[in-house]
């Protein structure tokens, strides 16, 4: 079984609720998850437009992005209330307790904080559920700059509050879409593990949003995960070597750098958002993912290190109480 360490399908949700739809989730996607062997999901805000135009050009207000986040949540929290299939967890142990009772589980995320002015709303986020945090996408924003941006800028005097108070709450911080500067800040400032959600290795695929190995390694001292991203831009420059072997390589990188309980998945399946989105060849969709832990085995891994990576070492970093 799968823990998907980075989903947008609360995109998926919003926009069609917005234009009418209700239980997206079960409809347009559950049996998708259900085939691809997931037993849970980080369910991410990511309320962003982006670099083309999206759903949120017909929406009233959506030119604040505060407005887009406030309409993100709402359309999460009603789809979650028709959801009983699906539960919203904020611990590993929550997690084990809905696998037990067959239920899919979901983290919540905030993919970038644009939408917020200061520290002091993350209280707020946290008690709606909120566990994983990042400061930015790829823009940058009041809190610091994103993987598109001067690689050489750091957090902001509002981005170290917002690391410190995300610390306080038990939100882990995520450090996939910071640049370089934002990333050796927050793993210099960090008390506790850090996660970069959706991030593959530089070594093998030269992306700003992918990590070097003197990365992984601090990630690794810190106690956290990287999760593995299947969007083919992160996986080989070459056309032809996008595909889900390709993806098992960086895994296997990652276990030599970092030590496989340091890997983990986060697939970023986003083929609905429409062309430029798609994931490589063998891991079309969430509903392919098992192939990737087939390609796993045929690297060499035992069944033990297998699990690891699917479900085991990003559940760990969730695990203990909020409080």
């Amino acid at each position: 079984m799968i823990f998907d360490g980075h989903s947008d399908l609360l995109y998926d949700v919003t926009r069609r609720r917005l234009a009418g739809e209700t239980r997206v989730l079960e409809r347009r996607h559950l049996d998708r998850l259900r085939r691809g062997g997931a037993e849970g999901l980080a369910l991410a805000l990511w309320y962003g437009r982006g670099q083309g135009q999206t759903f949120w050009e017909g929406v009233p207000g959506a030119e604040s992005a505060a407005h887009r986040l406030e309409v993100m949540l709402s359309c999460a929290q009603a789809e979650f209330a028709e959801c009983p299939w699906l539960a919203v967890v904020r611990t590993a142990e929550e997690a084990e307790a809905a696998r037990a009772e067959g239920k899919l589980y979901a983290f919540l995320a905030i993919e970038g904080m644009e939408g917020l002015e200061g520290p002091e709303e993350l209280d707020r986020l946290a008690s709606l559920g909120l566990r994983l945090g990042m400061l930015t996408w790829n823009e940058e924003n009041r809190f610091a700059a994103g993987a598109a941006q001067d690689p050489s800028r750091g957090l902001t005097d509002l981005g170290r509050r917002a690391l410190r108070r995300m610390e306080d709450l038990g939100m882990l911080v995520d450090v996939s879409h910071l640049n370089d500067g934002g990333f050796w800040e927050v793993l210099k400032l960090a008390q506790g593990p850090v996660v970069a959600s959706h991030s593959n290795c530089r070594a093998l695929c030269p992306h700003p949003r992918n990590l070097t190995d003197d990365q992984l390694r601090r990630l690794r001292d810190s106690g956290g995960v990287v999760g593995l991203n299947a969007h083919y831009k992160f996986v080989h420059e070459d056309p032809e070597r996008q595909t889900a072997e390709t993806l098992a390589l960086h895994a296997a990188h990652m276990a030599e750098v970092m030590g496989v309980e340091h890997v983990a998945c986060g697939f970023d399946f986003c083929e609905f958002m429409g062309p430029g989105n798609d994931a490589v060849r063998g891991l079309e969709d969430c509903g392919h993912a098992m192939a990737f832990l087939d390609c796993l085995e045929h690297l060499g891994m035992s069944a033990k290190e297998r699990e690891m990576i699917s479900r085991e070492n990003l559940l760990r970093i969730f695990q203990g109480s909020t409080d």
